[in-house]
């Protein structure tokens, strides 16, 4: 059977799991111990210490992107991918926009309201911030889908389960698509789905104590990691001091380096 390293808060891990469930593909599931940055056997699957990685026998894979794309080369019915080049192009921006851009701002949103690096009006600050950013995706996305019922067209697949997780990251964080917007009913659609009901309900089986949050971050037990796009977000978004800080007190990693 297919194993997936996960973590089910993780938009990375959703994307992946709703393609799995819309293919019907069989796997299990489990949360790596590796996310301190310390050497750890999940180490030789993903060279990043990110999840997921997806073990197929004995082939590892990581990277989301890279998965999917071998889900659907594997099994390509459903097919998740549209019919044409233009299509396919289209939907794989989207993702990018994402897994990138809008990624990064509810990541910071978790850095400031769940492990609260900042405090006052410096996180009032970035968290207006981020709420503004957050506003201006909605609108790109609603130009996205247009007229369409669906970021693939006329039916469900890779550029819905691509927008979904970073969606729904931010209404957990406190910022809906407006009610009567095409975004809004587009999420009130693919909620209904069984593959988006089923990675929700994965997440809500696994309730973190946020209010926790911070002593296990100054602990040191745990460190989030800042890479490319986050790292941008967080020194953009006027908190360079938390970045200095997180180095300083190690409570912060990097890629692994690859030896």
């Amino acid at each position: 059977m297919i194993k997936l390293w996960e973590h089910p808060f993780s938009p990375y891990v959703q994307k992946v799991k709703i393609a799995m469930y819309e293919k019907n593909i069989p796997f299990e599931a489990e949360i790596p111990n590796a996310f301190s940055g310390g050497a750890t056997d999940y180490g030789k699957h993903s060279p990043r210490l990110e999840v997921p990685t997806l073990i197929d026998d004995d082939f590892a894979i990581f990277d989301s992107t890279i998965i999917l794309e071998y889900l659907e080369d594997k099994w390509p019915e459903p097919a998740m991918l549209p019919a044409s080049p233009r299509d396919r192009a289209r939907v794989r921006m989207v993702e990018d926009l994402c897994d990138t851009y809008f990624e990064a701002v509810n990541w910071g949103l978790m850095e400031v309201q769940a492990w609260k690096r900042v405090t006052g009006e410096a996180a009032a600050s970035m968290t207006r911030r981020a709420e503004a950013q957050i506003a201006g995706i909605y609108q790109r996305l609603e130009r996205e889908l247009g007229a369409n019922p669906y970021f693939n067209g006329a039916e469900f697949g890779w550029g819905d389960l691509s927008v979904f997780p970073y969606v729904n990251g931010s209404v957990v964080w406190g910022s809906a698509p407006k009610a009567g917007s095409k975004l809004a009913t587009w999420l009130g659609k693919v909620n209904e789905r069984e593959s988006i009901k089923k990675t929700l309900a994965a997440s809500a089986a696994f309730q973190a104590d946020f209010s926790a949050l911070g002593d296990l971050l100054a602990s040191g037990q745990f460190k989030r990691q800042y890479r490319d796009h986050r790292l941008e977000w967080m020194i953009r978004s006027g908190g360079i001091e938390v970045v200095v800080e997180g180095m300083r007190n190690g409570t912060i990693r990097f890629s692994e380096e690859i030896c």
